[in-house]
């Protein structure tokens, strides 16, 4: 049995995620911003046995992450999922930019991410093997072919050099970082028209997750274990 929190627990990818490690056995620390209107979390964590837990975190908050830090203070985490994040909103083209919104975007998917792998270091340090992975996106590659989304992109091309400095901090710690792009998934971020489910980008995402080790530390996945290119 493995411990394993998730941020963005809520909904999407990370409540599937918090689903599948719980029916396989699993110790789970769901979190999300809003714990009391997360219905469908709280629900899922009433029929778990125990298994799944659900826990306050804002990753655009600082004082929240560190709060939920506190919270499992001598808990040995053996995965953390860094996989809240935001779209960036509507205002973010060539002509149509808000800067207040790309900073907001910027905390969550970015600084967000850095901050939750610092307050959790010694949980995953008192694991035998453990994982930090954070879900980006390709639109935070260099080689995507296409512009628009500036904030969302920008901010995903920054925490991939984030976790890449993370995974060279934390070589002598043995815990390994990997990022993984989940895929076009039907979720209200994909929307319907989306290729794949949360179920199969979840799987995925456990799967390159079971197969992470320190001689692939620092690496940027596909949901389907393909090396994605910078």
């Amino acid at each position: 049995m493995a411990n394993v929190l998730i941020t963005g627990a809520a909904r999407g990818i990370g409540q599937e995620l918090a689903r599948q490690y719980g029916a396989n056995g699993d110790r789970v620390y769901a979190c999300c911003r809003n714990p009391g209107s997360a219905d469908a979390l709280n629900e899922l964590a009433a029929g778990s046995d125990g298994l799944i837990s659900v826990h306050d975190m804002d990753v655009s908050d600082e004082a929240s992450i560190n709060g939920c830090g506190e919270e499992l203070a001598g808990t040995t985490l053996d995965i953390v999922i860094n996989n809240a994040g935001v779209t960036g909103g509507a205002h973010q083209s060539m002509g149509d930019t808000k800067v207040s919104d790309w900073m907001d975007t910027f905390m969550v998917n970015t600084v967000g991410p850095f901050l939750v792998a610092q307050a959790l270091h010694d949980n995953l340090k008192a694991s035998d093997n453990g994982k930090l992975m954070t879900v980006t996106s390709q639109l935070g590659a260099t080689i995507w072919p296409m512009g628009g989304m500036h904030s969302y992109s920008s901010t995903k091309a920054a925490v991939n050099r984030v976790m890449i400095g993370v995974s060279m901090d934390w070589k002598g710690d043995n815990i390994s970082v990997a990022l993984i792009h989940p895929g076009y998934v039907k979720t209200d971020m994909g929307g319907s028209a989306a290729e794949i489910t949360p179920t199969e980008s979840a799987s995925g995402i456990r799967s390159v997750i079971d197969g992470m080790t320190m001689e692939t530390t620092g690496q940027f996945f596909r949901w389907d274990g393909s090396i994605h290119p910078w």
